[in-house]
């Protein structure tokens, strides 16, 4: 349970990031609501799987989700160019994560 709660927040944690790029600056009502609900949610999540997983573990797993679907979104959307070497870092990055599912 607390492997899918931890996956879950990190998705959250991408859903904040975009949502805080596109408030620009708390100025947008509707994204900044996004971004306040997704940051809690985000963060409660984390805080559960504290619970049972190590740290380190749970927070490089947390930021490592997190990031890579936050570059991935703006790469589909166009505002982030895409290349192979950012591919290849950010399948680095998944290869990390699921090392530390996998060493858990």
């Amino acid at each position: 349970m607390s492997w899918t709660v931890l996956v879950l927040s990190g998705v959250l944690e991408a859903v904040w990031a975009t949502a805080l790029g596109r408030s620009e600056g708390f100025t947008r009502p509707a994204p900044t609501a996004v971004f306040a609900v997704a940051l809690v949610l985000s963060m409660a999540g984390l805080a559960f799987a504290m619970r049972e997983l190590p740290v380190g573990t749970s927070y490089a797993v947390w930021v490592g989700i997190g990031a890579v679907l936050t570059v991935v979104y703006a790469m589909a959307t166009g505002t982030e160019s895409v290349s192979l070497l950012k591919v290849l870092f950010l399948a680095m990055i998944v290869g990390g994560v699921v090392g530390l599912k996998v060493a858990h």
